[in-house]
């Protein structure tokens, strides 16, 4: 059954004239949702087609330029020739311009382009890989990833800044040994080293409703960070166990591999006997929330400020359940930006926002 349009529910029959064919809701709905299927085929559509045409006026001035001997000048003049032709088109400024040569050049042949993640991708997203990356294979990762989680050009412009494929997957752990492939691979793919929490820009000048403001934003960009498909379970969750209680720091759940992901977070340098720790609490959520039938194996990340990578290798060797051990900075800040942030132990009570009472 196509899925209901929210903006354009279904009317209710009790609504609908009495002399109205029965089944004629129905009807409606279904001609409403195929209509709107039918505008985002029309519109991915017309995206592509405009990124041909970027292309090859980039192409055409690339080539001009190669064979002919064109100067640069001559992409200011063409600039203006559009602009006077089409003056109710934009996109033909001298920068963007630029950017159609420099698309042309990135992706030298036509039917190469057209088949990349690239060509699905909004023009704004282009320039955006063109302006801060030089390589095209990463060009090209950084695409895939922005199409198949929905980033918009911001998101994008920080997950490059924030060198995201050099992270991903690289956090020390011990999965190949807890847990069976292709399931050890897979929950690598969840960490990052370092994570980067540069999001986290804390004053103590801000007011009390800017700060719980502050706090539903900070948490939807912590979960970036963490990773596409993580949903925030609780912060401080507790559980009785014996005599004690057991407090975990974050618990965090990611849809696409249905497993629970237990966050511990360290202000100092990394210890052996916090692996310990971590081993317990996913013991205690395998134990208590998880369900074998549907639920991967939990796993643990271990977040720190600062590690000794012999010391976390032995310490991952004898640990009692699948973790990982990485480090998170906002040092990607500039220095001006960075002095204004709070101290270790501030930062990690605002990665871990508080559940609403």
């Amino acid at each position: 059954m196509p899925a209901r349009d929210l903006q354009h529910p279904a009317p209710d029959p009790s609504d609908l004239p009495a002399d109205l064919p029965e089944g004629y809701a129905e009807l409606l709905e279904q001609l409403k949702a195929r209509v709107a299927t039918a505008r985002v085929r029309a519109a991915r559509a017309a995206n592509t087609e405009l990124l041909r045409l970027y292309w090859s006026i980039g192409h055409d001035i690339l080539q001009r330029q190669h064979d002919a001997g064109w100067g640069a000048k001559v992409i200011a003049r063409l600039a203006d020739d559009l602009r006077e032709a089409f003056p109710d088109q934009r996109g033909f400024s001298r920068r963007n311009l630029q950017y159609m040569r420099a698309a042309a050049a990135a992706w030298p042949q036509e039917a190469d382009f057209v088949q990349q993640a690239v060509a699905q991708l909004p023009w704004g997203h282009l320039t955006v890989l063109l302006g801060r990356l030089d390589e095209r294979a990463v060009r090209d990762w950084y695409a895939t990833q922005a199409l198949q989680h929905g980033w918009s050009r911001d998101v994008l412009a920080n997950q490059i800044d924030s060198g995201l494929h050099t992270r991903i997957g690289t956090a020390p752990s011990n999965f190949t040994t807890q847990l069976p492939q292709p399931d050890s691979e897979l929950a690598q793919q969840l960490t990052r080293d370092p994570y980067v929490f540069d999001h986290l820009a804390i004053t103590d000048r801000a007011s009390e409703r800017a700060m719980e403001q502050g706090l539903v934003e900070r948490l939807q960009q912590t979960l970036t960070a963490f990773g596409h498909g993580m949903a925030f379970v609780g912060r401080q969750v507790r559980f009785t166990v014996g005599d004690e209680e057991m407090i975990i720091d974050l618990l965090l759940f990611h849809i696409p591999q249905v497993r629970y992901i237990v966050i511990e977070l360290k202000i100092g340098r990394f210890s052996p006997a916090y692996t310990g720790q971590l081993g317990a609490y996913v013991a205690l959520i395998d134990d208590r929330l998880r369900d074998e039938a549907i639920h991967a194996p939990t796993v643990g990340i271990l977040l720190c400020k600062d590690r000794d990578e012999q010391v976390v290798r032995y310490a991952l060797a004898g640990a009692p359940a699948p973790m990982a051990v990485a480090t998170y900075t906002y040092d990607t800040l500039p220095p001006d930006q960075r002095a204004g942030l709070p101290d270790a132990a501030t930062l990690t009570a605002a990665i871990t926002p508080r559940q609403a009472e």
